[in-house]
């Protein structure tokens, strides 16, 4: 289940990343990979994981995706005219079935991590409580730790409305 859940979470990783080169949310080209990567909070050398994406490992032990947009060799992607080069003749061709299965197997997998960070964003809300969550024993003698704690679950609760937006665009972009 486990290795489930890290499988899913790295597509949505891929995913979100996709969105946010898109959407332009990413840094501006002169920022360089040593400085993308301490802002992701590298531990080890980062590596590239296909054109300007990069994977490196923080602190928890968890990967950290990012986007160093230019990096790749080539100019950072715009909105474009739309038109792409033609693909090469021996380029493999998929059928309409086959397509509209990955499609469908695409959606499918949108929509469970769509549910799952929806469920995580209500509980995150719940833990929240609008900004005024009740102390912990150890945060009643200690107001900064008690702050601290409420701008950690703020930033929870911001960053799956984010996620939630994001999958809802790409579901949206799916159809």
């Amino acid at each position: 289940m486990q290795r489930r859940v890290f499988i899913a979470g790295q597509r949505y990783l891929a995913i979100l990343c996709g969105c946010l080169a898109v959407t332009g949310a990413l840094p501006a080209l002169g920022q360089s990979l040593a400085s993308r990567a301490k802002e992701a909070g590298c531990v080890d050398r980062p590596e590239s994981a296909g054109g300007a994406l990069y994977r490196c490992k923080t602190a928890s032990g968890v990967p950290a995706y990012f986007n160093v947009p230019g990096a790749d060799g080539g100019a950072p992607r715009t909105g474009g005219s739309g038109k792409g080069v033609p693909a090469p003749a021996n380029f493999p061709k998929v059928d309409a079935d086959t397509q509209r299965t990955r499609d469908d197997l695409r959606r499918k997998v949108l929509g469970d991590e769509l549910i799952a960070e929806e469920k995580l964003l209500a509980e995150a809300r719940v833990l929240y409580a609008n900004g005024a969550p009740k102390p912990l024993p150890e945060e009643t003698a200690n107001a900064a730790v008690y702050q601290e704690r409420i701008a950690r679950l703020r930033q929870a609760v911001v960053l799956h409305e984010r996620n939630v937006e994001a999958l809802r665009k790409e579901l949206g972009n799916a159809r």
